[in-house]
């Protein structure tokens, strides 16, 4: 979705779940040396949150992205190392127009006529491991890996044998070199290294590398000095830190200089005095990139001037006077071998390419998502075509061309049943993915289905756990909903596997006997039928009071009799909460003939009473209500039952039609929501006094 249409609430979702994954990911990079997705779609992600902060600011998190550097440092052998000047990271920018904005958002800054040059140097950004190198009166006393910015590891025994990092600076006069001098850089491996790394890596059967910055990454960050020692690194310096003087005006001579004293620094560093050179440099590194001895990811500009960069400082985690150009992701063309279904949790049907082995990016890639059936037809994909690959924006790469869609062959035909169980596979209206209807009887949904049926705001049987039903379903003890019901029958079977004793395992038979007569409406949102959360699955059973009325009911809104569906389903819309997807999602369910025969076999070990709730007259009676917040006094559930102990409908999200909202410590954006649509706020002491006054 484009960040204009985000509502409060997407967006303050998406921040989160934006910030949790760029933290893992920058933990897999930074501290364990593993990345699992490439710098693009890295990046990706990063520009994504950038973006919906940028349209929501007062929703920026306090663990957001935009304010850290790589990660914390993990458990490591290696001891701590405090920088004395952070090191940051930098912006980036992804087009001519951004970097043109760049320069334009310096002059600004510095209010600089708009003829004023504001020179600048460019030069090729290494993909290897940020390393700060410590010079006391010329001589090196430790290095350090760059951390999250703060603290790094020290590396200081390691990098000693790393040839191009010189123990002594070469000064060219008494006072050339300053006291102290950290010069900053990236510890890389060439590429050719790095093949030959990973052929000897296989003939001793030890571990291969993904690509040469995982390689470089892992040999450095070594306890043992003498494993660094055995690999090919190399370093090249981009700039310094700490430094009790900097003898030189603007970065480009400073650059030459660290490089008179022995540290290599880029052949393709230059000064450019436009964004014309600017972007012609980056052109030209683009060009050469292939043929180049490292890896790079774009190119890195920098103001001239040193006393401009002082001038213009730093945001968050970010110098305002850097900016790296990034490369748009690298393509590369093979064969698709074949094209294989998985079945996700949900059910959503994911095509996935199996492709003749290419080497994208560094990485060899051998799979590639299709999405979904449309996506199939967009690119007219068809076992043994010809495409384009490129690795940016999804985890896995993705297709952006098929060089054969125009020879004639058959094109291919997605399945309408599922291949795990041979269910139906639909697609609602209005969807893209086809999803299978087989539900608690495919089994790759099944155990995540089981999980759901005895969790919580389920059936909330006490000990049967994620980790017990894997076990159980492993052994082939527990394979739909009624299989929980007769693990009695087992008890000679559990008792004496790893963790289970006669105590535990009674406990845990008389948690599931203590469920033989459930509530209804918490067993009918157990099933996981899609759209049907807990909130509609009260809506239903208060409806339709028993199981069976409500079946048969869904049943004849999807039968053949044209009159009776429109019926059936016009008495299932008229509940308030219910709409056509809902109604849609139902019949599905009740179509597909595994899925009844799970129900009839679940229905035979159970007995739910009928579904009648007891309401007493009060103020919100026939009202919908929104909870938010901690509640300090009583569970979630327990206030959803008081609202409809009282006649009122509970509600997870609030509208236009929310009636009033109780809100305790720690509620976000609902509130927000209820100042939008103007609903009456309340804490939970105001809602305790409404449920006395019902009596």
């Amino acid at each position: 979705m484009s960040v204009e249409g985000l509502t409060e609430a997407d967006a303050a979702n998406e921040l989160m779940r934006l910030a949790k994954a760029i933290a893992r990911h920058d933990r897999l990079y930074h501290a364990e040396d593993a990345p699992e997705i490439t710098d693009a779609e890295y990046d990706a992600l990063v520009r994504r949150n950038a973006e919906i902060e940028a349209a929501f600011p007062h929703l920026i998190r306090a663990d957001s992205p935009s304010r850290k550097v790589g990660h914390e440092i993990a458990a490591s052998p290696l001891s701590k190392v405090t920088h004395e000047v952070r090191m940051m990271s930098l912006d980036n920018a992804f087009s001519d127009e951004e970097v043109e904005d760049f320069v334009a958002r310096v002059r600004r800054f510095l209010a600089l006529p708009a003829d004023a040059e504001v020179a600048m140097t460019a030069e090729d950004k290494i993909d290897g491991l940020s390393c700060s190198l410590r010079y006391e009166h010329g001589r090196l006393v430790r290095a350090a890996t760059r951390g999250d910015g703060q603290v790094g590891e020290d590396v200081t025994a390691n990098v000693a044998h790393i040839a191009d990092i010189p123990q002594e600076l070469r000064g060219e006069g008494l006072f050339d070199v300053p006291a102290v001098f950290e010069v900053r850089g990236e510890v890389y491996m060439a590429k050719a290294d790095f093949l030959a790394l990973n052929e000897a890596q296989a003939e001793k059967g030890e571990k291969i590398f993904a690509n040469p910055r995982n390689a470089a990454a892992g040999s450095l960050r070594q306890k043992d000095a003498s494993v660094t020692a055995s690999r090919p690194l190399r370093f090249l310096a981009h700039g310094w830190g700490a430094a009790s003087d900097v003898p030189e005006t603007t970065q480009f001579a400073m650059m030459q200089r660290i490089a008179r004293w022995g540290v290599p620094v880029s052949s393709l560093l230059v000064r450019c005095h436009s964004v014309a050179d600017m972007t012609a440099h980056y052109r030209a590194i683009q060009q050469a990139r292939a043929d180049l001895p490292h890896d790079i990811d774009g190119v890195v500009y920098k103001v001239d001037r040193l006393d401009w960069q002082e001038r213009l400082g730093f945001v968050a985690k970010a110098p305002r006077w850097g900016m790296a150009h990034k490369f748009p992701a690298e393509q590369a063309e093979t064969t698709l071998e074949a094209i294989d279904i998985q079945v996700g949790r949900t059910g959503k049907l994911t095509p996935v390419g199996r492709l003749k082995p290419v080497l994208v990016g560094g990485v060899t890639v051998t799979n590639v998502t299709l999405h979904n059936r449309d996506e199939i037809g967009r690119l007219g994909v068809r076992v043994g075509d010809r495409v384009v690959l490129q690795r940016a924006g999804d985890v896995i790469p993705q297709v952006v061309e098929n060089l054969t869609r125009d020879e004639p062959r058959e094109a291919y035909a997605f399945p309408d049943h599922c291949p795990e169980c041979g269910s139906e596979a639909v697609a609602e209206e209005g969807e893209v993915d086809v999803r299978c209807t087989g539900g608690l009887v495919c089994p790759a949904q099944r155990t995540e289905r089981l999980k759901h049926f005895v969790s919580r705001g389920a059936l909330d049987i006490e000990g049967l756990g994620e980790k017990t039903i894997a076990e159980f379903f492993a052994l082939g003890w527990l394979e739909s909903p009624a299989d929980i019901y007769r693990l009695r029958k087992r008890r000679s079977d559990i008792v004496g596997r790893e963790g289970w004793k006669d105590k535990s395992v009674d406990n845990l038979l008389a948690a599931i006997e203590a469920k033989r007569s459930p509530d209804a409406a918490r067993l009918l949102f157990g099933l996981g039928i899609r759209h049907v959360g807990a909130v509609t699955a009260r809506d239903l059973m208060k409806r339709f009071v028993t199981l069976p009325a409500l079946r048969e009911t869904a049943q004849r809104a999807h039968g053949g009799d044209a009159e009776a569906a429109s019926e059936a389903a016009g008495e299932l819309l008229s509940i308030e909460g219910v709409g056509p997807v809902v109604v849609e999602a139902l019949g599905d369910f009740f179509h597909e003939h595994h899925n009844v025969e799970v129900w009839d076999d679940l229905l035979s070990e159970v007995s739910p009473p009928d579904y009648i709730v007891e309401t007493r007259a009060s103020e919100v009676a026939g009202k919908t209500v929104v909870f938010t917040g901690k509640l300090e006094t009583m569970s979630r559930d327990e206030a959803k039952a008081q609202a409809e102990a009282l006649g009122a409908r509970a509600a997870g999200t609030v509208s236009a039609k929310t009636d009033l909202v109780v809100a305790g410590p720690g509620a976000g954006s609902k509130l927000k929501q209820a100042e939008k649509f103007g609903v009456p706020v309340i804490d939970e002491a105001a809602w305790a006094e409404i449920v006395r006054a019902a009596g």
